[in-house]
């Protein structure tokens, strides 16, 4: 009998089965979307978190109800108000006061009311000012209250507020229909302007002193990647006015010399007394800044997935994973943030925000030499990306939409603006070879939680993540990518930076980025430690005639906040850590320690009149008494009025003693950016990233991973090819199956 075509037979057949049989193990490994419960599964899931959640589409819609119909002043929507119109600016969750929410996490107290903040700009007054309204309760709102002067010891200037979307928009309008045409020759010849093919980047701060409103404007050929496209024209506008037909040039640049306008310039240029620097013409894509593969697709780059699913959990705005729990939100202006943090059941961290991002320039062109960027004013939460599978996150990743409402009286859905997933670092978290005495293998695989959001501000694109690992630790951690900024090359431009094309200087910078960081090691209460290290001469026991030169542990307790605040390249304590009032098995008082990861550049000098409103990153570490009236380190405001902060954060360090108090870490992180030509087309987040860790310091008795599932051991005289000894031995089962990969989506160009 001839059996080959019975065993072809079998083989399909057992195949078709094994397909069935991945299908039904891969049904639900499909990119996840973040699945909102019920409030009756919410009520059954314990949504003790959702006391930190950020406002629902409907909360918004209400406030906005709420606001129009309680203020007896007109709102115009923000994106087409004028600067003497008044509009809500943007609305964002009220968090409760840490003691009211404790009281409810921990002691069975009250639910905290739900409110909001809304952020308003009231340009028609007599006396134009910026008011923030805490409205509540929520879902229906009934009441609201004025908590400006409570929160900044006054009314805040009109002057300080964020530029909205609309401003800029009739800034534009302003150049193309006013300030243009009153150099038709220069224009036209040697811009080749037609209306659409010049694009304007803004600098900040804007001006010199309290009041100005005066902003450089850099011109840039509108073409992909226009940021490296500069065509050496740079126009000062003075847009203080509400008035919009009041507003003017201050001052013209072109290529190395000033002008009073754009008329003289005109004027200047047809007499022949200019000095022309043709730049040539991009092509749509950008040429050399197009971020176009210049290489065509070949096989797939390796894929991530998990092989019986995900084993975390996202319910509303928490994460459990492996002992940890967190909730988490996204602030319009400082954008990701944890909330009550806790590892194996214990609270570690009531808050771990991102503050802010701040870019200072240098270049001989106006607009570069002034630019002191500080990203929150602009929005880190408000600018948060779409996420794209595969690429900024891993393709299965658990996906999570956003709302935002800004510029706009309806709130806007940003899909796909935070993923979460579990990630293989592709090194062991810890493990032994032994070879001597006994002979086996012990290890555990570094497989960490991520939780990300990518905000792109102008140029400048940040990938914040936080990373959960198995063994106590967190991390804080930014990556940098992006179009570097760039000014026009001349002259001595080589002072600034590097040349990256024709007529393109990379402008030096710096990068900084701050974090709050209120850590409750073992309880509310806690006291900072340092313990370091120094060499000791001693006698040799064995040999008193003999000298060793041997390290020893120094210990010192930092007392005061003048103590615990590190200047940014001063040296600073190797171990810091925050301390319980409790200790472990050893006698220990239990801790959790900062580590830092930083190459930051210089920072602007204490002299210079703004550096009060950036004060922030003089320290790379400064720990203060928590206080309510000190909910951040700086405010949306500082921008356009860094002469006079509204929140100056060297104010914060008084010297008050910091022993067994509730205790906020400030971290300031950053590297020195200059652009090369490797920056072109954009910059690469290698060797660009920097942050914090939070790792136990004898908080545990021993390395709380010794518990994970997922350790391999195994000896020599054990049978390691066999599953009940040695996990990895069933990896040709349990992972045999490929997931089903849905198709590609994304959303990131749907109502822009």
């Amino acid at each position: 009998m001839n059996l080959k075509p019975v065993l072809i037979l079998l083989g399909l057949a057992l195949a078709t089965i094994f397909a069935l049989v991945c299908v039904l193990l891969t049904r639900e490994r499909s990119p996840r979307s973040c699945q909102h419960l019920s409030p009756e599964q919410e009520e059954t899931e314990d949504g003790q978190s959702l006391v930190f959640a950020d406002l629902t589409a409907e909360e918004m819609s209400q406030v906005v109800r709420y606001l129009q119909g309680h203020l007896g002043v007109p709102l115009v929507e923000a994106s087409r108000a004028k600067p003497s119109e008044n509009c809500i600016a943007w609305l964002d969750v009220q968090v409760p006061a840490k003691a009211e929410v404790l009281r409810f996490l921990d002691s069975g107290g009250a639910r905290p009311p739900r409110e909001a903040l809304a952020v308003l700009y009231f340009g028609k007054q007599a006396e134009p000012n910026i008011t923030e309204l805490v409205v509540g309760p929520l879902p229906r709102p009934v009441y609201h209250r004025d908590v400006t002067v409570h929160k900044y010891g006054g009314k805040v200037p009109y002057h300080r507020r964020p530029t909205l979307a609309v401003e800029y928009k009739q800034i534009g309008g302003f150049l193309k229909s006013q300030v243009f045409p009153s150099a038709p020759a220069f224009m036209q010849q040697v811009m080749e302007y037609d209306g659409a093919n010049l694009a304007t980047v803004t600098a900040a701060p804007r001006g010199f002193q309290s009041g100005d409103r005066v902003t450089w404007f850099v011109l840039f050929q509108n073409v992909s990647g226009f940021f490296l496209h500069p065509v050496g024209l740079e126009v000062l506008v003075d847009h203080s006015s509400l008035d919009i037909s009041q507003w003017a040039v201050s001052k013209v640049f072109y290529n190395g010399q000033y002008y009073r306008d754009m008329v003289q310039l005109e004027s200047a240029y047809v007499q022949g007394r200019i000095s022309v620097e043709k730049v040539r013409k991009a092509p749509q894509d950008g040429d050399f800044s197009s971020m176009k593969p210049r290489a065509p697709a070949a096989a797939p780059f390796p894929l991530q997935f998990e092989p019986q699913g995900p084993r975390y959990r996202v319910r509303n705005n928490q994460v459990l994973f492996q002992g940890w729990s967190f909730a988490f939100g996204l602030s319009v202006s400082r954008g990701l943030r944890l909330f009550d943090i806790r590892h194996k059941g214990e609270r570690v961290a009531y808050e771990i925000s991102v503050q802010e991002a701040l870019s200072v320039y240098g270049s001989n062109c106006p607009a570069g030499m002034s630019t002191r960027y500080m990203d929150g004013s602009f929005g880190l939460g408000r600018y948060t990306s779409p996420l794209v599978p595969g690429v900024d996150c891993p393709y299965l990743a658990t996906f999570v939409d956003t709302l935002s409402l800004s510029d706009s009286l309806r709130p806007k859905k940003r899909k796909a603006s935070l993923c979460i997933f579990e990630q293989n670092m592709g090194s062991p978290l810890r493990r032994h070879y032994s070879n001597l005495q006994s002979l086996y293998y012990g290890g555990l695989v570094n497989s960490a939680l991520v939780l990300r959001s990518i905000a792109t501000v102008g140029n400048y694109d940040y990938v914040w993540d936080f990373i959960f690992y198995q063994n106590g630790a967190l991390e804080g951690k930014v990556q940098a990518t992006g179009y570097p900024s760039s000014s026009f090359l001349y002259g001595d431009g080589l002072r600034y930076g590097n040349r990256l094309w024709e007529h393109t200087l990379g402008t030096i910078h710096t990068h900084f980025v701050n974090y709050k960081v209120d850590l409750g090691v073992g309880g509310v209460k806690n006291s900072l430690m340092a313990h370091d290290m120094e060499f000791e001469m001693a006698q040799a026991p064995w040999s008193p005639e003999q000298q060793i030169e041997r390290p020893r542990l120094t210990k010192r307790v930092l007392d005061t906040e003048d103590q615990a605040a590190f200047l940014l390249h001063s040296k600073m304590p190797r171990y810091i850590y925050f301390a319980a009032n409790s200790k472990n098995k050893w006698g220990h008082q239990r801790g959790y320690r900062i580590q830092i990861t930083s190459s930051a550049g210089d920072h602007i000098p204490e002299a210079s009149s703004m550096e009060r409103a950036i004060s922030w990153a003089r320290y790379q570490l400064a720990v203060t008494r928590r206080k309510e009236e000190e909910p951040t380190s700086t405010s949306i405001y500082n921008q356009n009025d860094p002469w006079t902060p509204t929140v100056a954060f060297a104010d914060f360090i008084n010297n008050e003693t910091i022993t067994n108090q509730d205790l906020v870490a400030w971290i300031t992180a950053g590297f020195l950016h200059i652009p090369h030509s490797e920056d072109i087309p954009n910059t690469v987040t290698v060797g660009n990233s920097v942050g914090f860790l939070l790792r136990p310091y004898n908080y545990y008795d021993l390395d709380p991973s010794i518990y994970s599932q997922d350790g391999v051991f195994f000896t020599s005289e054990q049978d390691f090819t066999a599953c009940e000894i040695n996990p990895l031995a069933c990896l040709p089962k349990t992972a045999s199956c490929l997931p089903n990969f849905p198709p590609f989506t994304f959303d990131g160009f749907r109502n822009m």
